[in-house]
């Protein structure tokens, strides 16, 4: 039972991750077009909050955090996160 919660606590994080990165990459594009077309960008809505990150489970091994962490180093190497996105997910995994 613990490596399948381990399981689906490692899934939640990359998922959430990938949402997020996601979700950045969207409104970074739209701001790119919409520069390019000479609109007005009207200012968007806050965006809402995260939902949080499910805790870290004590069971949860350094292998998967370390996985994790290689995941985001190449996000930000293909310049999807920025430093300050990277640092703050980095902080989440590490808790």
């Amino acid at each position: 039972m613990p490596g399948l919660l381990r399981g689906v606590a490692r899934t939640a994080v990359v998922a959430g991750t990938a949402t997020a990165v996601s979700n950045r990459v969207s409104r970074r594009q739209q701001g790119r077009w919409a520069s390019q077309q000479g609109y007005q960008q009207q200012p968007a809505e806050p965006p809402p909050a995260a939902a949080p990150v499910a805790a870290s489970q004590p069971d949860e091994s350094m292998e998967s955090k370390l996985d994790q962490l290689k995941q985001l180093g190449d996000l930000k190497e293909q310049g999807v996160l920025t430093e300050a996105e990277f640092e703050e997910q980095k902080r989440r995994i590490l808790g």
